[in-house]
């Protein structure tokens, strides 16, 4: 490989979330962080340069987002998406989860009904609670293999009762990690169309895929899915940029771009950093090769995990993603409750991990998992997971 994913990199003494949280958040000092959405790896090389470039320039000053940056989204989406986007539909937020609440703030009204398709990320939940709106489940489905699928007769009847003016869409999906395929979006277009449902879909994880080209941004599905539509993208999953606090909101309708615009400028939000600009600009120019070798080693990771769950610990169970750099892991075979298996990961098998819970009471028994770290952690967590579930077997 042409980069070098096997480094081992020490997070411990850089303010990070994932790292340095971990005796406040699950109680003990040595648990392997495998929990929040950031990588362990540095980010390509290109985007290091840019930074370094703009550093030694030693002035950070307001900074717009320029023509050259618009056209850098706009080519990443055709190129990597067949999405053919207009540069002024792409609008500057600081990041998913904030446009999501501009979203819900701009375009409906207190008391109004949203719906989200659960377990799902958990912001999903606050975005709509937080702003005094009522919130409507759809949980998804599971197949008899484990599979999940969206629930389109729910969906409906939530749709036909009146009073949603908002769905959040969650594409590809986290935590279960599905790639929706265009016929499952058509007919969630169809539905908001036949509704009058507007669409906040959250693309972030759209570059995070197993099969290039499988996902379809839900504004390129038709004219009026667009008019309806805001899809929430980022460079900060792709390549491991979280911290620069850099997304695209692209609104391909401009009387709905202006208002959420209007509110951005409301909460003086929509200045780019000046790190932030050339981050994005140069991953999304010259990042691609990286973001490809990077795929092929989270997938690696991920078929290690399930084959040694597979033969060693066959209690427990997990499905491969289609999407993301997180498994969501089936730890039901265990029969434990739910802070029974909180306080065996943590105190004995020492990982620490998202609960199910947080995505949703559906996800009660599951664990979220973030595998993009070194091959050398994710035999690390399996060998500290085997003994403790060792000896979990030899207590019952």
């Amino acid at each position: 490989m042409t980069f070098d994913f096997d480094k081992n990199i020490d997070r411990s003494r850089t303010a990070s979330v994932k790292w340095g949280s971990i005796p406040a958040v699950f109680g003990v000092e040595d648990a392997l962080p495998m929990w929040v959405a950031d990588m362990d790896f540095e980010a390509p090389p290109a985007v290091v340069r840019a930074m370094k470039e703009r550093v030694e320039h030693g002035v950070f000053g307001y900074t717009l987002q320029t023509d050259s940056y618009r056209e850098a989204v706009t080519q990443w989406m055709k190129n990597r998406h067949q999405w053919s986007i207009k540069p002024e539909w792409i609008q500057f937020c600081p990041g998913v989860v904030p446009a999501l609440s501009l979203i819900v703030e701009t375009f409906t009204d207190p008391g109004d009904k949203i719906i989200i398709q659960t377990p799902v990320y958990p912001p999903f939940y606050s975005v709509v609670k937080d702003h005094g709106r009522e919130l409507v489940h759809n949980p998804l489905k599971v197949t008899e293999q484990g599979d999940y699928i969206m629930d389109f007769d729910d969906l409906e009847r939530s749709l036909s009762g009146g009073g949603i003016k908002l769905l959040i869409l969650c594409s590809p999906h986290n935590p279960v990690g599905r790639v929706w395929t265009r016929d499952e979006l058509s007919r969630v277009a169809a539905l908001c169309e036949q509704y009058d449902v507007l669409v906040a879909s959250d693309e972030i994880h759209a570059d995070l895929l197993f099969q290039t080209g499988s996902h379809t941004p839900f504004a390129s599905l038709s004219e009026d899915a667009a008019n309806r539509s805001f899809v929430c993208t980022a460079p900060s999953k792709t390549f491991n940029i979280a911290g620069l606090n850099t997304a695209n909101i692209i609104i391909p309708n401009e009387e709905r771009r202006q208002r959420f615009e209007k509110t951005l400028r409301k909460y003086a939000l929509g200045s780019i950093t000046p790190l932030g600009a050339a981050a994005t600009e140069a991953a999304y120019r010259e990042g691609e090769a990286w973001l490809d070798e990077l795929l092929a080693y989270i997938r690696r990771n991920m078929e290690y995990i399930q084959s040694y769950l597979e033969q060693h610990i066959p209690e427990i169970k997990v499905n491969l993603p289609e999407a993301t750099y997180l498994l969501f892991i089936d730890f039901r075979g265990l029969g434990m409750t739910h802070e029974e298996l909180t306080r065996f990961l943590v105190q004995q098998a020492k990982i620490g991990m998202n609960s199910g819970i947080m995505f949703g009471t559906e996800a009660e028994g599951f664990m979220r998992m973030n595998v993009a770290c070194t091959y050398a952690t994710a035999q690390e967590a399996m060998s500290r997971l085997h003994a403790a579930v060792d000896q979990w077997r030899k207590e019952q």
